[in-house]
Order: structure tokens, then sequence, then C-alpha cells
């Protein structure tokens, strides 16, 4: 059986939206939770000011209070050399930065151009690298932006190489308003994967219109074999009002089994976690 890895997302993507301060017990309870149910990677920490992202105030709290699982790699997301220092004084395992394909979205979610962020994200990346490790880089808004409309697929594909070639060891590509249909979601890999070796490609789909599980589908179909999801469906995005959160772990990981694939997650301790997830919201 072909297997397929889901990386959990859910305790800083899904829970970076929440508008109830979730304290720093309960991120860490549902890590713990998520920690038993067979992911490779969970990311649960963000190195951002909490002026700008205030539910991810206490990340190093929550890096140091679980317990850590065998084989599991902790992730945190680093804007900068400041946060990557925070992030490698608290133990994370991988850290990602988090880079836009359009101008409007990149300059609303961290006030720079694309090709400003993509010089800040340079040394960050460095660093990381040096110190031994992973590196994620996000690529939001791959079909259509809030402010631009819709994105050319060639200009994604421009970010995610960029990316790649300053030593990014993964790219995960967000369709981050969760409306695109799997047409669009192809057209943009098929871009993309003239850049990148497919076994570094992850999706990252919202499920704002009900699409996720199609929109995968169709990067099944160009072989992506990473897919990021978020407990109990949470998240949005702070700068993408409306937009739903990522699909939800349980719901992808059934479907990829009903596929004839192989997560390795314990679905009765997803349905725990969910339960948890949900609880949190507001």
């Amino acid at each position: 059986m072909e297997k397929v890895e889901i990386v959990e997302v859910g305790p800083r993507d899904g829970l970076q939206n929440e508008a109830r301060a979730i304290p720093v017990a309960e991120k860490v309870a549902l890590v713990d939770c998520l920690s038993r149910a067979g992911f490779r990677r969970i990311e649960c920490a963000s190195f951002v000011s909490p002026k700008w992202v205030p539910q991810m105030a206490g990340s190093a709290e929550v890096l140091a209070g679980i317990t850590r699982a065998p084989g599991v790699l902790y992730t945190a997301l680093t804007p900068n050399l400041r946060g990557l220092d925070d992030a490698l004084a608290a133990g994370a395992g991988e850290v990602a930065v988090f880079g836009a394909a359009s101008e409007g979205f990149s300059r609303a979610n961290i006030n720079a151009s694309i090709d400003e962020s993509l010089d800040r994200f340079r040394p960050v990346v460095e660093r990381a690298r040096a110190a031994g490790l992973r590196v994620r880089g996000y690529v939001s808004c791959v079909t259509d932006c809030p402010y631009d409309g819709p994105v050319a697929p060639a200009a994604v594909a421009r970010v995610a190489a960029e990316l790649f070639d300053m030593g990014c060891t993964e790219i995960s590509l967000g369709e981050t308003l969760g409306r695109a249909q799997p047409e669009a979601v192809a057209a943009m890999l098929s871009a993309v994967l003239h850049e990148i070796p497919v076994e570094q490609v992850a999706g990252h789909f919202h499920d704002t219109a009900g699409h996720a599980l199609a929109n995968v589908d169709a990067a099944l179909a160009q072989g992506v074999r990473i897919f990021d999801a978020s407990v109990g469906g949470l998240g949005g995005c702070p700068y993408a009002p409306g937009a739903a959160g990522n699909v939800a772990t349980g719901a992808l990981a059934a479907h990829l089994e009903r596929r004839g694939y192989e997560t390795g997650l314990d679905s009765k301790v997803l349905e725990e976690a969910a339960i948890m997830a949900r609880g949190m919201r507001t």
C-alpha cells in the first residue's frame, strides 16, 4: 500500500485565527494528544510578533511543555532571524518560512513585497540548515488572492523555485481561500513541478467551498504524497477574511485510506484530538 504523509498544522495554523486567548496548557494537551496519533511532523509554534498574531504568544512555553514522542518533529514558523534563534533555543525540530505568490497578500501578511520577503528568508534558511534543521517553505495564495484575484501558475512556480533554490527542503503550496476548483490546482501544480521534484512538494488545501478533498485528488494524480491538515478543521487566515480552516485531519485520513493509501494514523486518537480542538473554538 502506497504511503501518504499528513503533516498536522492545527496547533499553529489552526489556532492562530481563534479569538479566545487559548492557555498554553490547552495547547500542550492538544499537541500531546496528537503526538499519540502517528504523525511524523506536528506544526505547533510560531515565533512571530504577538502584536500581529496574539494566539502564537507562548510558543516557547508550548515547545517546553509538550511530551516529545520518539520520531516526531515539532515544527515552528520562523519569519526572521530573531524568530529562528527563538525556535532553536526552544528546541524546534523543523522550521518554516511563509511566503506568498501574490503581491497583495505578501504585503498584507508580512508587510513586504515578494522579492523583499525572499531576501528576508535567505539568511533564515541558511542559518537553519547550518544548524541541521529541515526548512519548509510555504507559498500561500497559489490559485487566488483576496487582494489581487486569480494568481498565475507561473507566479507560484517562481516563488516556489526561489524557496527551493535557497535551501528549503520542502515546499507547501497553500490554497489559502479554499475556493479553487481542481482544474486550477492541477494547472498550478503542473507549473511548479517543472521546477521542483514532486517528492518535495506538499499540498495545503483550505475547505471554504468544500473542494479540499477534490483538490487533494488533483494533487495525488500528479504524484504529490504530502498534505497538510488541521485537527478538527480548525483555522482560517487573519489576512484572508472568510476563508475556512484547512481540510480536517480525520476527514483527509479517511479519504486517503478509502482511496487505498496508508497514512499510519490512528483514527481513534484523531477523533479524540478533534473533540479537544473543537472545544477550543469560541
